[in-house]
């Protein structure tokens, strides 16, 4: 018994190490993948981030607007020395600029002005807004017009009895909220950013409360997107970001492990491919003029050889030259010289013409056979070697 359970323990023991090993094996590359997709996931949503961040400007922008005249002359009747007058800076901690360049704004100004009777026989005033640049240059210059709204005594009196104990409880007041809009769409340029502006109200006898400035954007395209779609744009920003780092990724690890997705020799195939075509045309065009030159080495000495025996002057032929009509050949002969002379031209490949040509010549000056009579003519002077 005890020599049949000594194995099984073995193989127990054995396959729980390697169940073991496997499964350690597979947390660590679970973990390892979990840290990558969670590190992934933070650098995209950082990207965004900072995309977001670098590519939206200010939304809203709102300041107060402190006014200052003078008063070093003798006024009388409410009326101020001078219009009222504040500078409004359109930087964000004296460093940033609140308006991007190119983008468009609207500019308003807001007047809370009490329901008195100076401000109600006021009657229209103006509201002047100069923009200006670095050195106090003026960019863009504007004005508006602007006034309480009217209210009859008997609607003013029946208001003060009806909102009688919110106002005697000092919760509400006999005022009005004026909104002067002075830019539609106000578009700074970069060459020349603007970087404050100047409100004058021209009018001595106006009282104001308080007084506010608001700058907002209008965005079109991808702005209008992430600012009227924040979370959509978020998702589809993050996911893409993520998508673009996960193959990044996965692209690196198969170069890592498998040298890359398609091997360097098929690409190196592929690159070589022209080259090598053009290197075997070259390498035929050679092999077929070397061939050419070996195949006329070769036809010369037989062609010289049969000249030689044709003209072989102790011959077995004894037969005499018989008589002919025609003229005899002459022995100048300067055409044939002159073709000598030049010599044949060097051609790449014979032509099937001179090939049959060199046959006949080769049939033409085989030696003569025994009991055949042969015509031997002297060689002239062209024929000589």
């Amino acid at each position: 018994m005890g020599s049949v359970m000594g194995p099984v323990l073995l193989w127990l023991q054995d396959v729980a190490a390697v169940t073991l090993l496997k499964a350690r094996r597979t947390l660590l590359q679970a973990a390892v993948l979990f840290c990558v997709l969670l590190l992934l996931l933070w650098v995209s949503i950082f990207l965004y981030g900072s995309f977001y961040y670098s590519y939206m400007p200010t939304v809203s922008f709102s300041t107060p607007v402190h006014y200052y005249y003078k008063s070093d002359c003798d006024s009388a009747d409410s009326v101020l020395c001078s219009f009222p007058t504040a500078n409004i800076s359109f930087l964000k901690n004296e460093k940033t600029q609140v308006m991007a360049n190119g983008q468009p704004y609207r500019i308003s100004l807001e007047l809370e002005m009490p329901e008195s009777p100076v401000n109600q026989q006021l009657g229209m005033f103006m509201v002047k807004m100069t923009c200006y640049t670095k050195g106090g240059q003026a960019v863009e210059s504007v004005g508006r017009s602007a006034m309480l709204h009217y209210r009859s005594s008997l609607l003013q009196t029946l208001g003060t009895i009806l909102f009688s104990p919110l106002l005697l409880s000092g919760m509400t007041e006999q005022k009005q909220l004026i909104e002067v809009e002075l830019f539609s769409e106000y578009r700074t340029n970069a060459y020349q950013p603007t970087l404050g502006a100047v409100v004058e109200i021209q009018s001595k006898r106006v009282q104001i409360y308080s007084s506010q400035i608001r700058i907002h954007a209008y965005f079109t395209g991808i702005r209008y997107v992430l600012y009227n779609f924040p979370f959509t744009s978020a998702v589809i920003g993050v996911a893409s970001n993520f998508a673009f780092l996960s193959v990044i990724v996965l692209f690196s690890y198969l170069q890592f492990i498998w040298g890359g997705l398609w091997p360097p020799e098929q690409v190196r195939v592929r690159v070589m491919m022209g080259d090598s075509t053009r290197f075997q045309q070259r390498k035929e065009e050679a092999r077929k003029r070397m061939e050419n030159a070996s195949s006329q080495r070769e036809l010369e000495p037989a062609e010289i050889g049969s000249v030689k025996e044709s003209s072989d002057p102790q011959g077995n032929s004894s037969v005499p030259d018989p008589p002919s009509n025609e003229p005899s050949v002459s022995l100048d002969a300067p055409e044939a010289t002159d073709l000598d002379s030049s010599g044949p031209e060097p051609r790449d490949s014979p032509g099937p013409e001179e090939e049959d040509g060199a046959d006949v010549l080769l049939e033409t000056c085989q030696p003569p056979q025994p009991g055949e009579t042969t015509l031997r003519q002297r060689p002239g002077p062209w024929m000589s070697l």
